[in-house]
């Protein structure tokens, strides 16, 4: 006789759920009302530190023409050969999802004459960017940056200068052991010189080379640096290093930089194989990394950040020469160091919200009136008008840590009045309609 197989409630329960019809693309999520607070942080951190070093807002379209980004950032880059969303339009076009924010800027300068508001410009922007890559923890199929770039002046003291607002923005936001690494990988005087010297490098370690990598020995030599097959990564430390052979202008140039970061106590560290994957760069490169993880060991293992000076970007998509240095910030990586870093409060406090609680229809037609008229004179009301039980709203409001909570029933509708409760303390009063905004700002001055 076979034994009876009996389900588990568990089993039951997953057999009685009904399957969800649409989910979200892989690699792109949802960003949930309990993690706003890390965002609304984030963007509060971005406006605050462009005030403080003036930059002026720029947003542009998420889709831009595909050769925006083929010519600017590189035929043979990462971006453009593996993880661009490309597709053409009912029209023909050829347009592209933006998988970074620096080309669309400089497009936008010429087209709409940006010059005009002088130089040097400077610029941020926040917004979502897409790359088709495998999802894995600090890296998404959308993802959002802010950046910053500075457009007009080759000045090393704008390299400087970007570095350190990224630098600040991140330390704003909380994260630890910030550490900056920093490299020069020259112009087009010295740049040549350095690109024979890694193609007569790797020549005879070909064969240990990832397919990418002997592909792109003949035509981008310096992309071998960015690499991160692990065979590669070794391969690269005994590869030549720039700075030896940089000109003197390059060299001159970042000296500058790492003077300027001295001067306001930014660390970094010299890095002789950053190169950074865009083939817009030249000159300073740089990545900033949190040294801060679990039992010490580092969170990440990428950039939370980095950029650079791109004096050549202009030309490559059809401008005229003009200096530019930028930088840009991956914020999902920063918001999972942020929930590691920040801790949350012990104990909730009052926040400086007011609850509304209604007492039958009549209260809730009156009431609906009444919390337009508080939230017009800039009080934050919230209301639960859907359910009926007292006890159901002061719940509410007691789980959404409410200051005060406004009690509205059938006879404070006929004698134009409303009852005020204290959260906290559980005292309360009634008092008139026509001198409700007045106590409330009084009230809400105080409490906290």
């Amino acid at each position: 006789m076979k034994p009876k197989i009996t389900k588990t409630k568990k089993q039951k329960a997953e057999k009685k759920k009904k399957p969800v019809l649409f989910q979200n693309p892989k690699g792109m999520r949802d960003i949930l009302p309990d993690e706003q607070m890390w965002w609304n942080k984030i963007r509060r951190v971005v406006d605050e530190v462009a005030e403080i070093y003036n930059f002026s807002r720029i947003d542009t379209p998420i889709l831009e023409d595909a050769r925006v980004f083929e010519a600017g950032v590189g035929a043979s880059s990462d971006i453009v050969e593996k993880q661009m969303f490309v597709f053409k339009t009912k029209g023909g076009d050829r347009l592209a999802l933006r998988p970074e924010g620096t080309a669309p800027i400089m497009r936008s300068y010429f087209q709409n004459s940006l010059g005009r508001f002088g130089q040097p410009l400077k610029l941020f922007y926040f917004g979502p960017m897409f790359r088709y890559e495998q999802p894995q923890a600090g890296r998404a199929r959308q993802f959002h940056q802010a950046g910053f770039e500075i457009i007009g002046d080759d000045d090393a003291v704008y390299d400087a200068q970007i570095i350190l607002a990224v630098f600040r923005l991140l330390e704003k936001s909380r994260i630890k052991d910030l550490s900056v690494r920093i490299n020069s990988i020259g112009c087009r005087v010295c740049r040549p010189v350095y690109r024979r010297k890694i193609q007569d490098y790797y020549k005879n370690r070909e064969e240990r080379l990832c397919r990418d990598c002997r592909r792109r020995l003949g035509d981008n030599p310096l992309r071998l640096l960015d690499c991160k097959n692990d065979d590669c990564a070794a391969l690269k430390e005994g590869a030549p290093i720039l700075l030896d052979i940089l000109c003197g202008a390059c060299r001159g140039h970042f000296k500058r930089v790492l003077e300027f970061l001295s001067e306001v106590n930014v660390p970094y560290i010299l890095d002789n194989y950053l190169v950074r994957g865009l083939d817009y760069y030249n000159r300073t490169v740089f990545e900033i990394f949190s040294d801060y993880g679990e039992e010490g060991k580092p969170f990440f293992t990428f950039a939370l950040a980095g950029g650079g000076r791109y004096d050549y970007l202009s030309e490559l998509i059809g401008g005229r020469p003009i200096s530019a240095v930028g930088a840009a910030v991956g914020w999902e990586r920063v918001v999972e160091l942020m929930k590691k870093n920040v801790k949350p409060a012990a104990g909730r406090e009052r926040s400086q919200k007011v609850f509304f609680v209604h007492i039958g229809d009549l209260a809730k037609q009156k009431g609906f009136g009444i919390m337009e008229t508080l939230r017009q004179a800039g009080i934050v009301v919230s209301e639960s008008l859907g359910k009926d039980l007292l006890k159901a709203q002061m719940r509410l409001a007691d789980k959404e840590g409410a200051a005060i909570a406004l009690i509205f029933g059938q006879k404070e509708v006929f004698e134009d009045s409303i009852i005020v409760r204290d959260m906290r303390s559980g005292a309360q009063e009634s008092v008139p309609l026509k001198d409700l905004v007045e106590i409330l700002k009084k009230r809400l001055k105080t409490s906290v």
